[in-house]
């Protein structure tokens, strides 16, 4: 047989293939009425493993887990479908919408200089900001309502992900409802009498350590991990110790005295760092755009791509996807998941409905407007 007849034969059996799959999507348009009518729930899925137990035994030819990929991406479309014709006449929810203007109760990690206060300025000009010695104290004082707003780290647009926020996410009750980016500017600060040449230890956050790392090997200088960059100063400036230094902002350098060695030592210029503002209750801006959510799934083959499927599915823009080890023992991971959308439209609530349903964990971390 030519492979332009086998082409065609093939084109034939993808029109029959296609007839068959539309009437199986208007079948499930019934399903999706009758368990309206009889309140039952979208996903079922004892009913979905029976019918993809059966499609393997009826598979050939060793083709049992690609019969079943494909039978389980079509029952996720027809899962979707339905999950969508049951929202539309729900009303969209109705969130609060943030305060931040009025807000009083702001706070972040670090001191006068630091480039969280500056990110936290930048959300609430010209409030006073209440400052933390460390991340974990400033998600428990928004959880616990001491702060209205907290303001956090969470992405370098060199050195990636700042892991201390991202791990603390999973343990505290908040939501985001902002984001915003702060250039960031290093420079090698210590005391006025203190020479480059004498340095022994640099001390900084790990976020601008490996962010600065070309010029600290340049150098060789042994480096110090410390709580933030601008903390780091201020125990330079206290230390009357001339052989050490700090990498802070040169800002920062001049709020504690300190002598700027070399300015501009970042890898990459420029050099960014996105930080979110967290609040006790979901918020939601009319312009809110970026969902983020958490998520642990079941340790089975596909179980990632059919989670991946859902949002091409449903057309939406994943811009971030990340995983981090859960911390119990075990190599388990748990996804960090950015996408576009409002939590004020239908079709998202429709999406998260059927999302969540296939997760054996799930938390929604907020709907962010990036200011």
């Amino acid at each position: 047989m030519e492979l332009n007849e086998i082409r065609e034969k093939i084109d034939a059996l993808d029109r029959e293939i296609q007839t068959l799959f539309e009437q199986r999507m208007l079948l499930c348009q019934d399903v999706a009425r009758y368990k309206q009518a009889h309140h039952m729930p979208v996903f079922q899925a004892s009913r979905e493993e029976q019918v993809l137990q059966q499609v393997e035994r009826r598979a050939t030819d060793g083709l049992a887990p690609a019969s079943r990929t494909f039978f389980a991406n079509m029952m996720s479309i027809s899962s979707q479908l339905q999950q969508k014709m049951l929202t539309a006449a729900e009303e969209a929810p109705e969130i609060p919408f943030p305060q931040m203007d009025h807000a009083v109760k702001v706070g972040c990690q670090g001191t006068v200089g630091a480039n969280s206060e500056a990110a936290a300025q930048a959300f609430f000009p010209g409030r006073e900001i209440r400052f933390f010695p460390t991340f974990e104290q400033v998600f428990e004082a928004v959880e616990s309502g001491a702060l209205e707003y907290g303001v956090l780290p969470i992405y370098n647009s060199t050195s990636g992900t700042v892991t201390q926020t991202v791990d603390l996410m999973r343990k505290y009750n908040f939501f985001i409802t902002a984001m915003n980016q702060v250039e960031v500017t290093h420079c090698l600060a210590a005391l006025p009498n203190a020479r480059l040449e004498n340095i022994s230890v640099v001390y900084s956050h790990p976020q601008a350590l490996s962010q600065c790392s070309d010029f600290l090997n340049a150098y060789q200088l042994p480096r110090r991990e410390y709580s933030n960059t601008a903390t780091a100063a201020n125990m330079v400036a206290n230390s009357g110790d001339p052989t050490i230094a700090a990498i802070c902002s040169e800002e920062c350098a001049k709020q504690n005295k300190l002598t700027v060695l070399a300015p501009h030592i970042s890898n990459v210029v420029p050099n960014y760092t996105q930080f979110i503002c967290i609040t006790k209750d979901m918020q939601v801006a009319q312009d809110a755009s970026i969902i983020s959510v958490m998520l642990t799934l079941s340790n089975e083959p596909g179980s990632l791509s059919r989670i991946l499927n859902k949002f091409f599915l449903y057309g939406l823009d994943m811009t971030k996807l990340e995983s981090r080890p859960i911390r119990d023992g075990s190599f388990d991971v748990i996804f960090h998941i950015d996408f576009k959308g409002n939590l004020r439209s239908r079709d998202i609530a429709a999406f998260l409905n059927d999302l969540c349903k296939s997760c054996q964990e799930f938390k929604l971390l907020g709907n962010a407007a990036v200011m």
